[in-house]
């Protein structure tokens, strides 16, 4: 009995086997009729055009200021004012704060004071300089008649020299007393803290504040980030593979989430003259135009570069393109035979919708959709299309090749 049952197991699985070997030569059987003409393939084709075609790449970046400085005091002090705040628009040269300028205002006093010293010291000077200078003419004039003698004559030139000695010094001193009322009233301008930049004469906002009033503050404390966001820079990450192909001044499409349906125009103003040998990635900055003040910094966007562009190319969908014993290429509709023909083509420019043809120069319409299942010389049909050639029936074996209208099969009947 256990033979009877072992032997019984294995015709079992013998037919099983069997059957699945049937059924995978059935459908292999079936396939290759279709491939090879036995009936005709249902396909999708569109004809082949010429557009105009552009090689692009999309990149995401992140925005910043065109230019961006901290406002702060060149002195330490109490902040007795600020007058800007967050938002706040900013012209060159405009007043933000003011520190408490007590201090720096005596000290303007005194070098006036000192100055007015000084001033008077060399007027002085300049009285004794004159009034020895006469009296060494004199002594001299009389030395020479023989009327005074040498001691006389030495004693107004030594005269002479000690004034003009005090004139230079009172001089020199009433420079100094002017160059430190200068210091003085520099000290007491940067108890005033004003917007300055070099570049440009637009007008800034304030992106950040830091202190308030009433803060002791040390030299060089920022008290507000000031922001040029009349224009913007985009930071993009460019491949090692796109790197050769970005240029100076190269132009782009910029889009924000928050625009979706807007595009910005940018250029490229800088590359990086380095790639990074972890990402293999070199920094692009690309500069955008934001005069209607849409674009904030820090903002997420997407620039699109064309490095390509092509007027009248000859065109096929990306969907048409398959490949035949590694080759690529599309099947070609021949459409007084209805059948298809697989040329083989070189391409060009490739975007997310077309291919570029460079070679052969085909026209006509290619198969988008079913020539998975297609060979060179493959019979279809185009379902849908009017024009499309008809496949007419094969004749039966006895049967009239000119059959009977509906009327005569009736009757017939």
């Amino acid at each position: 009995m256990k033979r009877i049952y072992a032997i019984a197991v294995v015709v079992i699985l013998v037919g099983l086997i069997g059957l699945q070997i049937f059924r995978k030569a059935d459908k292999s059987r079936n396939t290759g009729m279709m491939k090879r003409g036995g009936a005709p393939i249902a396909v999708e084709a569109v004809p082949a055009k010429r557009i105009t075609i552009r090689d692009t790449r999309m990149f995401t970046g992140t925005l910043s200021a065109g230019s961006e400085y901290m406002a702060a005091p060149k002195i330490s002090g109490r902040l007795d004012k600020i007058l800007v705040d967050i938002g706040d628009v900013v012209k060159k040269d405009q007043l933000i704060a003011v520190l408490d300028g007590e201090e720096a205002s005596l000290g303007v006093k005194d070098a006036k004071a000192s100055l007015n010293v000084a001033r008077a010291n060399l007027k002085e000077s300049r009285g004794l300089f004159g009034i020895a200078a006469k009296d060494h003419k004199r002594i001299k004039e009389l030395h020479g008649e023989g009327i005074a003698s040498d001691a006389d004559l030495d004693a107004a030139n030594a005269q002479y020299k000690a004034y003009s000695a005090k004139r230079k010094v009172a001089l020199a001193q009433l420079k100094k007393a002017q160059a430190a009322l200068d210091a003085a009233k520099v000290m007491l301008s940067y108890t005033q803290i004003r917007a300055s930049w070099e570049n440009g004469d637009g007008d800034r906002v304030v992106g950040e504040r830091f202190v308030d009033e009433g803060a002791m503050l040390a030299p060089n404390q920022p008290l507000v980030s000031i922001l040029d966001i009349n224009s913007l820079i985009a930071a993009i990450d460019i491949t090692e593979k796109d790197y050769p192909r970005i240029k100076i001044g190269q132009e782009t499409d910029i889009v924000a989430d928050v625009f979706p349906s807007r595009k910005f125009k940018g250029k490229i103003s800088r590359i990086a003259p380095r790639l990074d040998s972890a990402s293999r990635k070199a920094k692009v900055e690309i500069e955008i135009d934001n005069s209607e003040k849409l674009l904030k910094p820090g903002m997420f966007v997407r620039a699109e570069i064309t490095f390509e562009r092509k007027e009248n190319a000859l065109v096929v969908p990306i969907t048409a393109m398959t490949k035949r014993d590694g080759v690529r290429g599309v099947f070609l509709i021949d459409e007084g035979a209805a059948t298809v023909r697989f040329v083989p083509i070189e391409t060009g420019i490739v975007n997310g919708e077309y291919a570029e043809v460079v070679e052969p120069a085909i026209s006509g319409k290619v198969v988008v959709m079913g020539q998975h299942l297609l060979e060179d010389g493959s019979k279809i049909i185009v379902p849908g299309e009017s024009a499309s050639p008809k496949i007419k029936p094969e004749k039966r074996d006895g049967e009239d090749d000119n059959p009977p209208d509906s009327g005569e099969r009736a009757g017939r009947r």
